[in-house]
């Protein structure tokens, strides 16, 4: 499908002040008629109750909306630019998504009842045709995922997305948000599997047999990127435009949370102990480097291996050390 923009149908103040003077003319007739008793009067009622048929054609589209229109079941046209138009008024619009309600910006709200809801209701359902041509956000419920070490996750998306193509849009799916939003949660599982929560060894997300350094956490502008892509690519066909794809919510899903947690603890405990470590052994190396050089003491090798053992003690320790004062001789 193919969409036609109709250009040449700017004319709704023309055709408006048109009919405002055909009324005239054919109320003028009337009254004539009926002044001079002549049976002309019944057509010229016929005239006026038929003269607002043409009224039925006028369109008027604020910036950024577009409006799908069909003649008989035969696609007609599409209205694209702001202005009052005027179009066959037989012509019908058409947009089978107006009224679907999805987590994202620029849905149409339902009508509210009461004084005057009826005619509240009709521009509702009157708004709800046009379709809109702004860039919206469109943010996906949190899905729980399995990554590539089989870790169930929660991860959620936000989606910028705009309408590019209405004829496709309206005719090539059923309904283009919800086609729209079943992709994004299809996608996102897509990528979401191919990485790790954070960096593994042995693990490939790039597809190149080469292991890398992935992760959701760690990379999440590339897997953005990778989940744009892919939503791009499955709604080419409803005329859609992903304008950008963010990661808004990343977490180990409940069950595992905790497990995960004392997991992290454990490394950084480690990573820590280790850094003291190294340093302990770089001052036990030092402390013995100047007791030689200014021969303060000489140790042999069983006293220097208590001193340092007793070092590594309390530079390691978790507690201060409580120091015992020897009074006697050294042996």
């Amino acid at each position: 499908m193919k969409e036609i923009v109709l250009t040449n149908r700017k004319i709704g103040m023309p055709v408006l002040l048109g009919e405002i003077v055909l009324y005239l003319f054919l109320a003028a007739g009337l009254v004539f008629a009926i002044n001079n008793g002549s049976d002309s009067a019944i057509i010229w009622i016929f005239l006026l109750a038929a003269a607002w048929l043409p009224l039925m054609g006028l369109k008027v589209l604020k910036p950024q909306e577009a409006l799908v229109l069909t003649l008989f079941g035969k696609y007609a046209g599409t209205l694209k630019d702001e202005g009052f138009y005027w179009v066959n008024p037989f012509c019908s619009s058409i947009n089978p998504a107006g009224k679907t309600k999805l987590s994202q910006s620029g849905d149409v709200r339902s009508p509210k009842h009461g004084m005057g809801g009826e005619a509240m209701e009709k521009q509702y359902n009157a708004e709800a045709k046009k379709i809109s041509l702004k860039i919206m956000t469109l943010n996906n419920t949190r899905q729980k995922i399995n990554d590539c070490l089989g870790n169930p996750v929660e991860i959620g998306i936000a989606v910028t997305w705009r309408v590019t193509d209405t004829a496709k849009a309206v005719f090539n799916v059923d309904n283009y948000k919800e086609y729209l939003s079943l992709q994004c949660d299809s996608a996102l599982r897509n990528i979401v599997r191919l990485y790790p929560y954070d960096v593994a060894p042995n693990v490939d997300t790039t597809g190149d047999g080469v292991a890398d350094d992935g992760s959701l956490r760690g990379s999440s502008e590339i897997v953005a990127e990778r989940i744009r892509n892919e939503i791009q690519n499955r709604v080419d066909e409803a005329g859609i435009e992903v304008v950008e794809a963010r990661i808004t919510y990343l977490a180990y899903a409940p069950e595992i949370a905790a497990a995960m947690l004392q997991r992290q603890q454990a490394a950084a405990l480690v990573d820590a102990r280790k850094t003291i470590v190294d340093g302990a052994v770089g001052m036990v190396e030092m402390a013995l480097e100047q007791l030689n050089e200014h021969d303060i003491v000489t140790l042999d090798e069983e006293r220097k291996a208590a001193m340092v053992s007793n070092l590594l003690v309390v530079l390691c320790g978790n507690h201060d050390a409580q120091p015992v004062v020897n009074s006697g001789t050294l042996y």
